[in-house]
């Protein structure tokens, strides 16, 4: 019998469980953009609570959860300071110049993780030949930054030093689950330093849809007209917002088994001829694999793992990443793992 196909690419890929599917089946719906689903409310009221926020907006996606945060606090003209490698910068499409007719100013930071000696002299002076510098935008975990968690005190930091100059705030917090199971820190405790934040549901947390943005009720206010403006609205979405609703009951716990299964695949990568942790041990469910040249290129060898069942991403010419996730077991992990030292022992001997 053929073995299934170990899927790493994304924790994006996960299928809804027959709970979830069951929870969606059941989920009572009603015009969204209207206000009037009840299941969307439940999850925005939810959503809220859980980060300390005044209210929430469910959206489809990520992007667009952080892209509504970025014209909820910038004009034209206005300067973004975040990380070189920020999923808002990299990984948008460029929705910052191309929806908001911002600016950015990329962060090297640490890995990714831009600190308050990277942001000290960065604000542009207060003249008309500069740029208005607006706002920060952290992400956590950092995705590039091989999903390390920003440590917290490192944001406090941040967030402190960006309200001393009255510069607004935002969390990616795409996968911020995550680090509340790494940390055992509380979402809430996270999210209260930002003035928004986003939460995606559809990553870790295996929904097959949904992000949330939160903040006040007047930037809430203000993310609805521009979810509008970015066709957003939906109408009976309620059968989506159990699914994310589900996942907060069920889900949130479980990450740490993510986190276990990740540390298994690492193993392997750092006994691997050819392989290296590009971002040093995973703290969470991300692990980024540097190829070495004699190995081939990155595709090359995700290639050749997926001849043999496991499915990793090409994110650069020597540069993999693999990501556990709720339809990852510990035997796929182990499976992967062996997988992974067979393949390069194998190579490096040819």
């Amino acid at each position: 019998m053929t073995e299934r196909v170990i899927d790493l690419r994304s924790d994006t890929v996960t299928r809804p469980t027959p709970s979830m599917r069951r929870a969606m089946a059941e989920a009572e719906v009603g015009d969204d953009v209207l206000g009037e689903d009840p299941t969307i409310n439940r999850l925005q009221e939810r959503t809220a609570e859980l980060l300390g926020k005044d209210a929430a907006l469910f959206v489809p996606t990520g992007t667009m959860a952080n892209q509504i945060a970025i014209g909820v606090h910038a004009r034209p003209g206005d300067e973004v300071l975040c990380g070189a490698t920020s999923h808002v910068y990299v990984w948008e499409g460029g929705g910052i110049a191309r929806l908001w007719g911002a600016t950015t100013r990329p962060i090297d930071g640490d890995a990714g993780l831009v600190r308050h000696e990277d942001l000290s002299d960065k604000i542009r002076p207060e003249d008309g030949h500069y740029a208005r510098t607006r706002l920060v935008c952290l992400e956590n975990t950092h995705n590039r930054g091989g999903g390390r968690v920003h440590p917290y005190d490192s944001v406090s930091q941040v967030t402190a030093w960006a309200r001393s100059h009255g510069l607004a705030t935002h969390l990616d917090g795409a996968r911020l689950m995550n680090a509340v199971v790494a940390t055992g820190i509380p979402a809430r405790d996270w999210s209260r330093q930002f003035d928004t934040v986003s939460i995606c549901f559809s990553k870790g947390l295996g929904a097959p849809i949904g992000s949330a943005f939160a903040g006040t009720k007047d930037a809430v206010k203000a993310g609805h007209r521009l979810r509008k403006v970015l066709g957003g609205g939906m109408r009976q979405a309620g059968i989506v917002a159990a699914a994310a609703l589900h996942a907060l009951d069920h889900h949130v716990e479980r990450l740490a088994e993510d986190h276990e299964n990740a540390r298994i695949l690492a193993a392997a990568v750092d006994e691997a001829d050819g392989l290296s942790l590009e971002s040093g041990p995973p703290e969470t469910n991300l692990v980024w694999i540097a190829v070495a040249p004699p190995l081939g290129t990155a595709g090359d060898v995700a290639a050749r793992l997926r001849a043999k069942g496991v499915l990793v991403s090409a994110l650069g010419p020597q540069v993999l990443r693999a990501c556990t996730h709720l339809d990852v077991t510990r035997a796929d992990a182990e499976r992967a793992a062996g997988v992974i030292r067979r393949l390069t022992r194998d190579a490096v001997s040819a």
